[in-house]
């Protein structure tokens, strides 16, 4: 029987032999922005590890995974479509300046096996949520609200900031309506609201400290490659921006504020 460290540390297997596969992809493809279509995998990856050395399975581990996958799937393929015919993402061009010469080498770990670590933490809810016979109902009954209202929010999001790219004035003007009227950040919400789902689930079975896992999310969320990052310079290429942060919320969606409210 194996114990919870060895469980562990068996979910980090798939998301490092990932990130190398990805890192090989990036030097074929000169982009190494290409990891975050792999980011959702690897957290997902780790969750079926997890599933597989458990020695119990019953409706609720089948429910999770599934919410694991449609979350990741869906993730993936938007990033991935996202980016095809685009040139690597100006994020990783700024860390890729910073960090030569031998960039292509270094970002294996700077870029793909630190991105698969974090994803292994955040996998920690998973761990805690999969493989117990002793949950409660109405937590975990919540917490499958919790995980569809954050994957139909990231969804919208998503769809609505896509259709606003194909309009000809987008690149100067903002979108501040459907989702991004509330929020500046609905898909970044949508996640949020995933990731305390999953950590419900774990703590559904008694398993409190993976309470790391969605603590983690939120901080990169709104204050590492989330928020933080996102707004650094978009005042200075958006100009209607400044007046939409000063309305909208940045993250928690809440109703505008009026010009009143601003003053």
């Amino acid at each position: 029987m194996l114990d919870q460290l060895s469980i562990l540390l068996i979910g980090l297997i798939p998301p490092l032999l990932l990130a190398v596969s990805a890192w090989a992809i990036s030097l074929r493809l000169k982009d190494v922005s290409i990891v975050d279509s792999f980011w959702s995998i690897l957290i997902a990856s780790a969750g079926f590890a997890y599933a597989m050395t458990a020695a119990w399975w019953g409706w609720r581990d089948i429910v999770i995974l599934t919410l694991a996958a449609t979350w990741a799937g869906r993730l993936a393929a938007h990033i991935t479509v996202r980016g095809m015919g685009e040139p690597e993402d100006r994020r990783y061009r700024a860390i890729r300046e910073r960090n030569q010469p031998n960039f292509e080498f270094k970002s294996l770990y700077l870029v793909f096996l630190l991105q698969a670590v974090l994803a292994w933490i955040v996998s920690f809810a998973l761990f805690g949520a999969l493989g117990s016979s002793n949950a409660s109902l109405s937590l975990d009954m919540f917490a499958t609200a919790l995980v569809v209202i954050g994957i139909a929010i990231q969804a919208v999001a998503d769809w609505q900031l896509e259709q606003f790219k194909e309009s000809p004035n987008s690149k100067n003007d903002v979108l501040d309506s459907g989702l991004w009227r509330y929020s500046r950040h609905p898909n970044y919400f949508g996640e949020f609201l995933i990731w305390w789902g999953f950590f419900i689930f774990s703590a559904s079975t008694g398993v409190w400290w993976t309470v790391v896992s969605p603590l983690l999310m939120t901080v990169l969320l709104m204050r590492v490659s989330g928020v933080t990052l996102l707004e650094s310079d978009i005042k200075s290429r958006r100009p209607g921006y400044a007046e939409y942060v000063k309305k909208t919320n940045a993250f928690f969606p809440w109703f505008p504020k009026t010009s009143r409210d601003t003053a």
